[in-house]
């Protein structure tokens, strides 16, 4: 059975509040318990905050750029549809 997926903006928050956790001296045992996760699953992560950012700032570029895409398509066979005259 497949686990939670936590939201880039969790994963985000529950970082920084490691990082605020092991600032004050705590071990990563004691800090990846408070957030709820395994320390396999701390370190198998393969992310850190920085790029989870910069992850989410390109899956919005991403998104914008498809739109983009989709509307210029629907531009050309409209136009090519007007060009025809079978409008």
């Amino acid at each position: 059975m497949a686990g939670k997926r936590e939201k880039p903006e969790e994963i985000v928050s529950k970082l920084r509040r490691v990082e605020v956790l092991q600032g004050q001296g705590a071990t990563v045992a004691g800090t990846v318990r408070q957030i709820g996760v395994t320390q396999q699953t701390f370190y198998d992560g393969g992310m850190q905050r920085s790029q989870l950012v910069r992850l989410e700032a390109l899956e919005k570029e991403n998104q914008r750029l498809r739109r983009a895409v989709s509307d210029l398509t629907l531009n050309k066979r409209i136009l090519s549809e007007a060009a025809k005259g079978n409008f």
